[in-house]
């Protein structure tokens, strides 16, 4: 069995954590202490404090209330946190193994629809049926997708932290509360030899009556949940790892604050000419090869930078990489993979390059293999590596935020506008033009373009012409 020292109960408002609380506390050795790290309160809306740590002291030094919650309770200690209450001690809890996490969970049409109620009553517990004020929701379908969408990135991060951690949680769902069965098995769960015959708090459901009879306008509730994608149907599929950022690749400006920080596989020749341009300077004088110390050092040096990239159709960006990586040889490509393709995936790769006898046809058919291994690659059923010059352009965006955002993002048809513009910016009043992008060899894409291949890039590129919004190449 676990060893705990002290417990957190994950839970959210409305989903039943103060029966659970009261129902803890009938044990004898543990002691839950409310919501301890709430921002407008210690523990409960009455206390003034926590086993004498002040709300003052809790907010100068988080984790000395865990510490006393820890090591002064008498018994196992704990307490409730919720998605919005004090972040600085989440991490510490999480990484924390002799901590034993408590998810509680409810039907979240249930919980905001309670929470509707209470916020019109002003009754947020029930221990007097006598007592118990009456009143319906107005169901509001922004208000309710906001609420439904906070609970899912906690629950996530949770159970994403847990799994990277080699931790488990003990789960438990609002109507488990009332099961004797499983509330024992939690106090054996958390160390407790004791246990409960009945409930003993006096806590009553406030609202047991079926949910249509709750709110004012169920016809509009019944409407709006019916749009909704419970199961995340529409959800594009996404198997590509994690990726960092780049941070070698980024490209800076010799004098001026203007950093380019590059999707392989995008029109990086055009772009880092142009950089080099804009301080009258040769190529070898753009300063690149950053690790992350000297990136941030570069940022702090150059106040009122400027950091873009600049994004690619992914039908584009695929038959470049295709032509230069894939199908010529020489520095730069890819020989192994190049060999795989051939032999493995049947393209029609011709094995001396340049071939007099390679036609547009055979290109047309060599690139819409490409795209099907792609497809495949992305997808995780390759055993070859998903290369940054062809993993997804989302991938390379998100991992450029693990460090730095570029705060303009680009497509390759507006550069010739946007980078003069944004020199201007900067105070050059007469940057150079944008040199022209060069023509993929040995055949254009505009020399092969059909609907199928349209349809291939979409299959191996959906995330990228959903969330970056691109339309068909043609």
């Amino acid at each position: 069995m676990p060893e705990f020292d002290h417990f957190v109960i994950f839970a959210e408002m409305r989903t039943g954590s103060n029966l659970l609380e009261a129902t803890l506390n009938q044990f004898g050795r543990i002691t839950c202490h409310g919501e301890a790290f709430n921002p407008h309160f210690i523990g409960y809306p009455n206390k003034t404090e926590i086993l004498g740590i002040s709300r003052e002291a809790r907010d100068a030094d988080p984790m000395a209330l865990v510490d006393t919650i820890r090591s002064k309770t008498d018994g196992l200690g704990g307490f409730r946190y919720f998605h919005d209450h004090d972040p600085r001690i989440l991490d510490a809890l999480l990484d924390d193994a002799r901590c034993a996490k408590i998810i509680l969970t409810r039907n979240p049409l249930e919980s905001y629809v309670s929470w509707k109620i209470a916020q019109e009553t002003g009754q947020w517990k029930l221990t007097n049926v006598a007592k118990r004020k009456d009143a319906r929701a107005t169901f509001d379908i922004a208000e309710f997708e906001a609420h439904v969408d906070a609970l899912q990135q906690f629950q996530t991060k949770l159970l994403n932290a847990l799994q990277r951690r080699g931790q488990v949680a003990f789960y438990v769902a609002y109507e488990d509360i009332q099961d004797l069965g499983v509330i024992n098995g939690l106090a054996r769960w958390l160390g407790c030899d004791e246990q409960l015959e009945q409930f003993g708090h006096n806590l009553k459901p406030q609202n047991p009556a079926p949910i249509t009879d709750k709110v004012t306008n169920p016809d509009d509730m019944d409407r709006a949940l019916a749009r909704m994608d419970r199961f995340n149907l529409s959800r594009t599929p996404n198997f590509e790892p994690r990726r960092g950022a780049a941070v070698p690749g980024y490209v800076a400006a010799p004098h001026a604050p203007l950093m380019y920080m590059p999707i392989k596989g995008g029109p990086d020749d055009t772009v880092i000419s142009w950089l080099a341009a804009l301080d009258d300077a040769e190529l070898g004088a753009l300063l690149t090869g950053f690790n992350q110390k000297q990136l941030r050092q570069w940022l702090n040096a150059h106040p009122g930078h400027r950091r873009f990239t600049v994004l690619r159709h992914p039908l584009a960006r695929a038959h470049h990489v295709f032509c230069t990586r894939i199908l010529a040889k020489g520095p730069g490509t890819f020989g192994r993979i190049r060999r795989v393709l051939q032999n493995k995936h049947g393209l029609p790769i011709p094995d001396n390059w340049p071939a007099a006898d390679y036609s547009r046809e055979t290109h047309r058919a060599a690139f819409g293999g490409f795209l099907d291994f792609v497809r495949m690659n992305l997808n995780g059923q390759t055993n070859l590596r998903i290369d940054p010059h062809w993993c997804s352009q989302v991938a390379a965006l998100q991992g450029m935020g693990e460090l730095s955002l570029p705060d303009l993002v680009l497509r390759e048809d507006e550069i010739e506008v946007y980078l003069p513009a944004l020199a201007q910016q900067l105070g050059y009043d007469a940057p150079p033009e944008v040199p022209s992008l060069g023509r993929d060899a040995p055949f254009p894409l505009s020399e092969i373009y059909d609907e199928a291949l349209e349809d291939a890039c979409r299959a191996a590129y959906a995330r990228d012409y959903t969330m970056l919004g691109f339309a068909n190449w043609a």
